[in-house]
């Protein structure tokens, strides 16, 4: 069974609001075997949100649209919805009751407009929506000979989440067949989308039954697995069966094979060699210290870190020698290198890790353009450095920055 999502609003189709409610309603229909197969976000138009929902009818067995169900003009998925299935708004006069209750228990006069929000399309099953004026509705009805199941949900997400927790969710169940699902999460460090993907889709085409998903960030590719049975069990082992091979063929480019983030995975490794580690960073600012610290208990094994932004303090705190900064720059391998086994000299840390390098957008030049990064590692007796030129804005180049010094960490350790 397959369903489609229908965001509703005008406000969503502007860079200010995002469509949050879809995520929410994918994961719990997924947790009922049901898989979303197309959303789509539509303005406040009574044409185009009837043509959307007639053009959901004709793929999916279960169609949900949110928001548009207040009581201002441009709330009009009801008498869409009613357009496109053919059938007439019915005002409940059970519904209007409630509301001038609700109003009256707040000890505020309800404006007439609110009486919309009892108009049901066609023989609509009501949904009580306790945390707001907007009753959803349920649908069953028949489209072009198939059955079909139209959900009409507020938009504000506290509503909506509730509401289809108490509501929706076991009514979904019984319509839905028992479909279990077994997923795997693959995460792989500092290898190109597309070379990533030259590697592995020889082996996850041998397996057509089961869904695979590339994602890429920046040096971060995750590969999700998910396959289906008709038991939990099967359907598991159908996800491994695939997941090991995967693994096989990534080899020491795979960080994780449950899913965890690359600076957890370095906790790991740094708690298992009872090693300690310290950070001197440039160009990312601190991020690097950060998303080491941003896993629970990293206190055991991360000492400190200096954010060494200026020239005179990568002499102050990572012990750098002016003239080395002078004949090279502070962007240079023999910098990076200086910081890192000075950074772990005066934290006494087993491992000293160092970034340097030019964000941009601004501070490139020919020979040291903007993703220009160095790392270095110095673990007591000898120092690595690793040179890059990295892709993208500001931002995306710190996070590659990161990436790769936390990768550079693991290997060591590894």
């Amino acid at each position: 069974m397959n369903a489609e999502i229908i965001a509703i609003g005008s406000e969503l189709l502007t860079p200010f609001r995002q469509d949050t409610n879809s995520l929410f309603l994918t994961r719990r229909l997924n947790d009922l075997g049901v898989e979303v197969t197309c959303k789509t976000i539509v303005g406040d138009s009574l044409e185009d949100i009837r043509d959307v929902t007639r053009q959901a009818l004709w793929r999916a067995g279960i169609v949900i649209l949110t928001g548009g169900l207040g009581p201002t003009e441009d709330d009009l998925t009801r008498e869409a919805v009613a357009a496109a299935l053919g059938v007439e708004l019915k005002r409940d006069p059970d519904l209007i009751a409630r509301l001038y209750a609700r109003f009256a228990a707040r000890q505020v006069t309800m404006p007439p407009n609110n009486e919309r929000q009892a108009d049901l399309v066609g023989n609509a099953t009501v949904l009580p929506n306790p945390a707001g004026t907007a009753p959803g509705q349920w649908i069953e009805t028949v489209f072009e000979g198939h059955p079909r199941v139209v959900i009409l949900l507020p938009g504000p997400p506290w509503e909506l989440e509730s509401l289809f927790e108490s509501e929706c969710f076991e009514r979904l169940r019984k319509q839905a067949p028992p479909v279990f699902r077994g997923t795997r999460k693959l995460r792989v460090a500092m290898v190109p989308e597309s070379a990533c993907d030259a590697r592995i889709a020889p082996i996850y085409k041998q397996y057509p039954d089961i869904q695979t998903t590339i994602l890429a960030n920046a040096g971060d590719i995750e590969l999700h697995l998910r396959a289906t049975a008709g038991s939990l069990e099967a359907a598991q082992a159908r996800a491994d069966e695939l997941a090991g091979k995967l693994e096989d063929e990534l080899d020491d480019c795979l960080y994780s094979n449950t899913g965890e983030p690359l600076e957890q995975i370095v906790g790991y490794f740094l708690q298992m060699r009872s090693a300690t580690l310290a950070t001197a960073e440039s160009c990312t600012g601190g991020l690097l210290a950060q998303r080491i610290t941003s896993v629970s208990g990293s206190s055991r094994y991360f000492l400190g870190g200096a954010v060494t932004y200026h020239n005179e303090l990568k002499t102050l705190f990572a012990g750098v020698p002016p003239l080395m900064i002078q004949a090279h720059g502070a962007v240079s391998k023999e910098v990076a290198a200086a910081m890192a086994e000075g950074i772990r000299h005066d934290c006494n840390a087993t491992i000293g890790v160092a970034i340097t390098g030019i964000a941009g957008p601004n501070g490139g030049t020919p020979e040291k353009p903007v993703g220009l990064v160095y790392h270095a590692l110095h673990d007591g007796i000898r120092t690595e450095v690793i040179e890059k030129k990295f892709p993208g804005d500001r931002a995306r180049i710190r996070q590659w920055a990161t990436q790769q010094a936390l990768d550079m960490i693991r290997r060591h350790l590894m």
